[in-house]
């Protein structure tokens, strides 16, 4: 009966997109089966109102608090752009270090809502990093993202991007899911890039989550992607 039942609401159009919408439910299953902007759009725009309760606290999500540490450690400092600053977690730790300005940008109002309302950014950016960031060249002595490079579904393409609004010596710190790190081509990119374009690579590897963490993803590790635009 359940099968049955299932096809049937598959063939209808409407229970279709409820089946659709179910099966995209907020949550960290869902953010790794992202396949577009649209998708990540409208997975987020679900999701802002309690990502850091639902998520970052349930999850014991420590990628942020890595990341930023990672950065203030290599001499990083402001104005700062956080990439992909979500709800604002890597910033608040960034701020928390004595790091500013921080802007922060994002493919999600929402998320960037959410970030604004913590009080620690200068200005907020909407953009598709796979479109570039609308931003002046040269614009950051810093530049930081924590997650944006984790769930598979941005490769070593936004990289030329970020480069574009570094000014030259800003010190990078790009976390990078160390599951995709060679299968998507972050490794050969930052290794030609090291032929002149970057400087003072190194990628510490670091957990993802901490050790309350349950479920298939907690032993997730990332890679921060740790250099200085030449």
């Amino acid at each position: 009966m359940q099968a049955i039942a299932l096809e049937y609401l598959i063939r209808i159009p409407q229970c279709a997109f409820l089946l659709g919408m179910i099966e995209k439910t907020p949550n960290l299953h869902a953010a790794y089966a992202l396949d577009s902007p649209e998708d990540h759009k409208r997975l987020y725009a679900e999701w802002a109102g309690d990502y850091d309760e639902s998520f970052a606290a349930l999850e014991d999500y420590q990628l942020h608090i890595r990341t930023a540490r990672a950065f203030v450690t290599a001499g990083g400092q402001g104005p700062v752009l956080d990439v992909g600053a979500g709800t604002g977690l890597c910033g608040a730790v960034l701020a928390g270090l004595g790091v500013g300005p921080i802007d922060a940008t994002d493919i999600s109002a929402e998320m960037l809502d959410q970030a604004m309302r913590k009080d620690i950014y200068r200005d907020a950016i909407e953009a598709d990093l796979n479109l570039g960031i609308p931003a002046p060249r040269d614009s950051y002595a810093g530049i930081v993202s924590s997650g944006t490079f984790t769930h598979g579904h941005l490769g070593p393409e936004a990289l030329p991007a970020l480069m574009r609004i570094a000014r030259p010596g800003a010190q990078f710190a790009l976390s990078i899911n160390a599951k995709h790190y060679e299968k998507l081509g972050f490794a050969e990119t930052l290794h030609k890039m090291a032929q002149g374009q970057i400087l003072n690579l190194t990628l510490p590897e670091v957990r993802i989550y901490g050790d309350l963490a349950a479920g298939p993803n907690k032993d997730d590790t990332a890679l921060i992607a740790l250099f200085e635009r030449a």
